[in-house]
């Protein structure tokens, strides 16, 4: 029988929490750096049939197309996480989204090659939602499996922080490639920022390959404890706590993803801004949400998870009309302030104990189905779409704001009706025994 290093030693968990920052934080990198294209270059280098609005739709369009694909990964590597574990589908997953970051760089304009260019586009952001998909789960699950009871929150929450990191080195690769000037950076520029994700790559990929499997998985594996079909068993033994845990996702997923990628159209074409105000209120906020991501998600440890995630639900509903009316003045402080509150405040706050409170959730046995399942379903009608629906709504209105924040205040109020039906899942133990238990049907 093998056996790991105690997960209580520091070193232990340190070297663990490191390759899951590490890896979440290239994921993402990848990710953002795709979604500040899309606003900013995308709709004129590989959809110039389109006026600048429509263009930008367009582009976000197949943005969307990554969150379709990320519950295929989430499923094809939950499953075979669950099965035969967390390590290896980590790797995996760093090689598809690395890989196809990096041929985005290589990818030739519409100029060049016509209508191939925006469906290769779309084929590899639908990997790079695939390898996103998987990603997620396995990187939070490694942390939590491997950390003391009493510190989970405080432990999976570091690979969330992995978003402020990405969005932040995204951020700052694109205010590099525009130091070229804006005609360079449409021409060939941004490429630069897809190519050298290569580096991160490699990296990770050294860093994590170091790593052991959770020890509550190597003890399931030895008493040949694996689900057979961990989706299956996930719907049947627990669908009232997937379902609900979905309905608290949709306010993070929706919220982040309007502060992060339709805000830049909004402030460029509507109010007519340079790019880097709201690029650069987006750099504050992703140094402040480093710091709310674990201190929220240590709080999760000491009151619980939900009382946090409803905070974090408060803050995003009830700062919606403030936020966008500041974002309306045009004035460069009250636009850097209303980014910090709905991105830093409301976002991150929810990042902080959520993927203890997903993990918590199911047994080890089917935690990264279920937790994938969760994340990446729960992404679909909440922020894969939320760009794409918010610059209609925006469009509709002749300009006006109001509709997004009223956007942003109904999934809010979702995710609140969603948490008073949930349990605090950080009194739950669901580690106990390898088998299925008859705690499952309290999710019926």
């Amino acid at each position: 029988m093998r056996h790991s290093r105690s997960p209580d030693k520091p070193a232990s968990i340190n070297q663990v929490t490191l390759a899951s920052v590490i890896g979440t934080v290239i994921e993402w990198y990848d990710f953002f750096l795709y979604a500040t294209m899309a606003a900013l270059v995308f709709n004129t280098e590989f959809f110039p049939k389109f006026d600048a609005l429509t263009g930008t739709l367009v582009a976000f369009g197949t943005f969307a197309a990554g969150f379709v694909t990320r519950p295929i990964g989430g499923l094809i590597f939950g499953h075979f996480g669950d099965r035969l574990g967390r390590k290896k589908m980590l790797v995996t997953t760093m090689m598809i989204m690395g890989g196809s970051t990096f041929a985005m760089g290589l990818l030739p304009g519409y100029a060049t090659i016509g209508v191939w260019a925006p469906i290769l586009l779309l084929v590899l952001r639908m990997l790079q939602g695939i390898g996103l998909g998987g990603e997620w789960g396995g990187a939070a699950i490694l942390t939590f499996e491997h950390a003391p009871k009493d510190r989970r929150g405080l432990f999976s929450s570091w690979p969330q922080t992995g978003v402020p990191i990405g969005l932040l080195l995204s951020t700052l690769a694109v205010n590099g490639a525009g130091a070229f000037g804006e005609d360079a950076l449409v021409s060939w520029a941004w490429r630069l920022p897809f190519l050298c994700s290569i580096v991160l790559v490699l990296v990770g990929m050294f860093v994590r390959l170091k790593v052991s499997e959770p020890p509550v998985f190597e003890r399931i594996v030895e008493s040949r404890a694996q689900a057979k079909v961990p989706v299956v068993e996930v719907f049947r033994r627990y669908p009232k706590l997937t379902v609900l845990a979905m309905g608290t996702r949709f306010c993070e997923s929706l919220t982040f993803n309007v502060y992060n990628a339709f805000i830049l159209t909004y402030t460029t074409i509507v109010l007519g801004l340079p790019k880097g105000v709201a690029l650069n209120g987006l750099l504050i906020a992703a140094v402040i949400g480093f710091a709310v991501i674990p201190v929220t998600g240590r709080l999760s440890d000491r009151i619980g998870r939900r009382p946090v995630l409803m905070i974090g639900a408060a803050i995003s509903g009830a700062s919606a009309f403030p936020v966008f009316a500041m974002i309306d003045t045009k004035a460069t402080p009250l636009i850097w302030i209303g980014i910090i509150i709905g991105w830093a405040f409301g976002a991150c706050t929810l990042f902080g104990p959520e993927a203890a409170f997903f993990a918590e959730l199911y047994p080890a046995r089917v935690r990264y189905t279920g937790m994938s399942i969760v994340y990446q379903l729960g992404v679909l009608p909440s922020g894969a779409i939320a760009p794409a629906v918010s610059t209609a709504l925006v469009g509709n209105s002749g300009g006006k704001s109001w509709p997004v924040a009223l956007y942003i205040l109904i999934f809010a109020v979702i995710a609140l009706v969603a948490l008073a039906f949930t349990p605090e899942t950080s009194r739950l133990n669901r580690d106990n025994s390898c088998a299925p238990s008859t705690a499952a049907t309290a999710g019926r």
